[in-house]
């Protein structure tokens, strides 16, 4: 059995010490891991960048990219290749809707919402909605203005529906077909921080899209003043979605040119506001004239002059 001297704890120097004594030693150096990661040396520069990833909720995205990029693509003549712009559950569709319904400043839509698995699915019946909103909405606004005048006669406006759903679907996708070349044109001229694909533009569109929905059933009651404000409430919304989405994908490029993009951008977006408003409501009504129709028991007399 060991002697209790044997026993005890014996002392030691530091590492520098003992390796002085024994160089063939090895020490084990043991440290509290929050003192370890407050003494860690962060690159210069990169808490800016942290910040605005924060901002931009670009944490994860370079891990989404990756995951992304692992995904098998199908050959674009095929189903499954359409198949995955429709691959989107009711969560995401119900929480990127309320993500355009209330805008949070300085958070990007895309980078919280859409970079993960951007769909069609959405802005598709988005607009499909919004036109039948706004063409049935205007054909009861009409009815409801002129209900109780003798001589009105409704007459349904069928032809609303066609022209809605050309005005709708035009903005959808001309419009961020047209934006995504010019940014791809600017991106090559200026390293940008944001870049978006086609798919993430039309998904940003139709989605700042769906606040017209309710705006449009609103639009019914027959007061002017009504309806031009619910329409600036519903363009202060869906502007600011719009605006600080593309912001950052163009912040880094000629101030005027900037200014110039963001400025088009909302120009084009009050514009079909405005317009949908102004053509499917406010429109004066030429065809519903009084009209006289002769039964078979009237004679009509002709008095000629002579």
């Amino acid at each position: 059995m060991a002697a209790a001297d044997d026993l005890q704890f014996e002392e030691f120097g530091d590492g520098t010490t003992l390796l002085a004594t024994n160089p063939d030693a090895t020490t084990i150096s043991i440290e509290d891991p929050d003192e370890t990661s407050k003494h860690q040396v962060r690159p210069r520069g990169s808490s800016g960048r942290e910040e605005d990833d924060e901002l931009l909720g670009n944490n994860d995205s370079d891990e989404t990219e990756l995951l992304a990029g692992q995904k098998k693509s199908s050959p674009f003549w095929t189903f499954e290749y359409y198949q995955t712009f429709f691959d989107v559950d009711t969560y995401q569709v119900f929480d990127r809707i309320k993500g355009s319904l209330l805008p949070v400043p300085g958070k990007n839509f895309v980078r919280l919402y859409v970079r993960s698995n951007p769909d069609l699915y959405g802005p598709f019946w988005i607009c499909a909605t919004l036109v039948f909103a706004i063409a049935i909405s205007g054909n009861l606004s009409n009815f409801l203005i002129h209900l109780g005048e003798k001589t009105y006669h409704y007459v349904p406006e069928f032809q609303k529906v066609s022209i809605a759903a050309t005005i709708i679907y035009a903005y959808a996708w001309l419009v961020p077909l047209a934006l995504w070349g010019f940014l791809m044109w600017r991106n090559s001229k200026v390293m940008n921080i944001v870049s978006y694909s086609f798919l993430e533009i039309v998904c940003v569109y139709g989605y700042s899209l769906f606040i017209y929905i309710p705006t449009a059933v609103l639009w019914i009651i027959p007061q002017r003043v009504v309806r031009w404000v619910l329409v600036m409430i519903a363009l202060g919304i869906s502007g600011s979605v719009l605006a600080m989405t593309f912001w950052p994908a163009v912040r880094e490029d000629n101030r005027r040119v900037a200014l110039a993009t963001i400025i088009t951008i909302l120009l084009l977006h009050v514009l079909l506001s405005v317009g949908c408003l102004a053509y499917f409501f406010d429109a004066p009504e030429m065809d519903h004239l009084p009209t006289t129709t002769a039964t078979p028991n009237q004679t009509v007399v002709t008095v000629k002059s002579s």
